[in-house]
C-alpha cells in the first residue's frame, strides 16, 4: 500500500493532468452536437471491431454446427425444386418460391448477441455500405430473430426479439386469429403472443407465424409453437406462450429483410390518412 501512495506522489502532475484531460474532453463531448456525433460514431466503429474480432474466433470454434445448418437449409430447397412440375422451367419454379409482395434477402453475420438482459440486441457485421437501413427484418432458417434499428458504413443493430420494446405482428398459422408477440423478460426460448381473441381456436404444438400486417416482416416466416396458453382477467383474450424455433443463444448467419416496396406503400397509406 505504502508503494502506491509513493507512486501516486511521485506521479501527481502526470495524473492531475490527465484527469483534467479527461473532463475536458467529455465536456466537449457533452456540449457540443459535431464532436458528440463523431466520438460516437468512431466508438460505434472500435466496438463493432471488436465484437469482430472476437466472433471470428467463435465461428472458427462452432463450423461444424454452421455448415450442419447449410446443409440442412440446402436440403429443404432441393426438395422443394424436386417436387415442382417438371413442365415449368427452373427459372419461373423459383420465382414462384417467395413471400407476397417484393422483398429483398441480404446475409450477414452475427458478431454480438444478447440474451441476458430485458432488452437485448444484437450486431451484425452489415451496414450501410451494404444497404442496410433500420426497420428491416432478421430471420435465420428457423425463425425470427429482430429488426434493425441503428446502423453505421460497416455494422448494424438488432433489437431482439428477446426486447421489452419488440413489438412484432404474429398469427396463428392454421387461421388469421393475430396479436403481438412480445417477451417476458424471463426464457429466451420462450415469448408470448397477446391480444389474440378468445374466439381462436388453440391446441398445444400449433405452430405461429409471421402476420405480414406490417411493411417488415412478410406473412409465414416461422416464429415456434404453442407450448400453453391463459385467458387474461377480462377472459375476452389470450396470452400465449411460444417455444422459439430459432435457439436465440446461438445465432451465428442471418437474412436480412428489405421490403422494396415499403416508401410506396407507406406514401399511399399517407395519402389514404390524409383524405
Amino acid at each position: 500500500m505504502q508503494q502506491i501512495f509513493n507512486f501516486l506522489i511521485r506521479n501527481k502532475n502526470s495524473i492531475l493532468f490527465l484527469i483534467l484531460l479527461a473532463v475536458s474532453v467529455f465536456l466537449t463531448i457533452q456540449n457540443h452536437a459535431f464532436q458528440k456525433s463523431r466520438f460516437i460514431s468512431s466508438a460505434n466503429f472500435v466496438t463493432g471491431g471488436v465484437y469482430s474480432w472476437s466472433n471470428n474466433l467463435n465461428t472458427y470454434l462452432h463450423l461444424d454446427e454452421y455448415n450442419e445448418r447449410l446443409l440442412e437449409e440446402n436440403n429443404k430447397l432441393r426438395n422443394i425444386i424436386s417436387n415442382i412440375n417438371d413442365s415449368i422451367s427452373v427459372e419461373k419454379q423459383l420465382d414462384s418460391i417467395s413471400f407476397e409482395g417484393d422483398y429483398l434477402f441480404r446475409t450477414a453475420r452475427v458478431i454480438n448477441n444478447n440474451f441476458t438482459k430485458v432488452d437485448n440486441y444484437l450486431t451484425l457485421n452489415r451496414g450501410e455500405n451494404s444497404g442496410i437501413q433500420p426497420e428491416y427484418g432478421v430471420i435465420t432458417s428457423q425463425g425470427i430473430v429482430g429488426i434493425v434499428d441503428r446502423t453505421n458504413k460497416e455494422y448494424s443493430r438488432v433489437i431482439s426479439i428477446l426486447n421489452s420494446r419488440s413489438r412484432i405482428n404474429a398469427q396463428l398459422s392454421n387461421t388469421n386469429h393475430f396479436g403481438s408477440l412480445i417477451w417476458d423478460g424471463k426464457d429466451p426460448n420462450v415469448v408470448q403472443l397477446t391480444d389474440v381473441p378468445r374466439q381462436a381456436p388453440l391446441q398445444k404444438g400449433d405452430t405461429i407465424i409471421t402476420g405480414g400486417r406490417s411493411l417488415i416482416f412478410p406473412k409465414g416466416i416461422p416464429i415456434g409453437s404453442i407450448e400453453d396458453f391463459s385467458l387474461d382477467q377480462t377472459q375476452s383474450y389470450y396470452t400465449i406462450n411460444i417455444k422459439l424455433f430459432n435457439d436465440m443463444t446461438n445465432i451465428g448467419y442471418v437474412y436480412i429483410i428489405e421490403n422494396v416496396n415499403k416508401e410506396v406503400v407507406e406514401e399511399l397509406q399517407k395519402t389514404t390518412n390524409e383524405q
